[in-house]
């Protein structure tokens, strides 16, 4: 079954207060103006009410190799904000930990994880996608292979790049790189585990030795959450290079540096489309959603 999509009554995602302001150019201006309550209610007074740890173990049908995911995850009322790190990176009791803390005292936290979850239950609770986002995607019932290149086929539609240019891939899934390589497109793969793609491709650990040499460049939300996010936000800013985000990590988070060096996200907030196999939702903002 082919994906489904319907237009949203889309409201812009728009600072409180009467006039627009700056877009962020950083997670920390972001964070900013959070806590200045610019973007939704007092987050002093906002508090986390679950958190939780979700790990996974994946070996699709008909693939060469596997992957874990882990994902630390947080509840603000109706909203569940998350964000990815590496096995065994944040433990359980630091996650628990933050159960009835407030928003303002979890987006300072020492670790960068638990401000980017935060940070994205926040503002998915103050600004939901239903609501913002474009267009809302329903990605079909299917086996984890089948539901991978069905969502993999609507995050690379948002890449506008012309067969033969290249793109930079941060974060590999081979099943976005199997879309690339339908549509004609070649692509650096770049992920800071060893490995290599299911075509035997090694993988390439810095991103910034290599981006001056790509056209595009196609990112997982865990560069919010492993530092390498802002690098290429000031890359794309500087050459006006397509940045398009393929979010489950700050989902929420993403669309707010849309004209900022973003210029599109798809957003997949929990539960994300590998934990079921029923159909499953993400959303889209801007490329050719807009």
């Amino acid at each position: 079954m082919a994906p489904s999509s319907r237009e949203l009554p889309r409201s812009p995602l728009r600072l409180t207060g009467g006039a627009d302001g700056p877009r962020p150019r950083s997670l920390a201006d972001l964070i900013s103006q959070v806590t200045a309550g610019r973007l939704g209610p007092d987050p002093a007074e906002t508090r986390v009410s679950v958190a939780f740890a979700t790990r996974q173990g994946v070996r699709h049908a008909s693939r060469g190799s596997g992957y874990r995911n882990h994902v630390i995850s947080f509840r603000v009322d109706r909203a569940v904000g998350s964000c990815a790190v590496e096995p065994d990176e944040v433990p359980d009791d630091l996650v628990y930990d933050c159960v009835g803390a407030s928003v303002a005292d979890l987006v300072a936290h020492p670790v960068n994880a638990v401000r980017v979850a935060a940070l994205d239950a926040y503002l998915m609770a103050a600004h939901p996608h239903e609501r913002f986002a474009d267009e809302a995607v329903t990605v079909p019932a299917g086996s984890s292979l089948e539901k991978s290149m069905a969502r993999a086929a609507l995050v690379t539609d948002l890449v506008p790049a012309s067969r033969g240019q290249t793109v930079l891939v941060v974060g590999v899934v081979n099943s976005l790189l199997s879309h690339l390589r339908r549509r004609g497109l070649r692509y650096v793969p770049c992920d800071l585990k060893d490995g290599a793609t299911e075509w035997g491709e090694p993988f390439v650990p810095d991103c910034m030795a290599v981006v001056d040499r790509c056209d595009a460049v196609l990112a997982s939300g865990m560069t919010l959450g492993n530092g390498t996010f802002e690098p290429l936000l000031r890359h794309a800013r500087r050459t006006g290079k397509p940045f398009v985000v393929f979010a489950q990590t700050g989902s929420a988070v993403l669309p707010w540096f849309l004209g900022s060096g973003v210029t599109a996200v798809s957003a997949e907030p929990y539960p994300f489309f590998w934990l079921d196999g029923g159909p499953s939702v993400l959303y889209r903002y801007g490329g050719k959603a807009s």
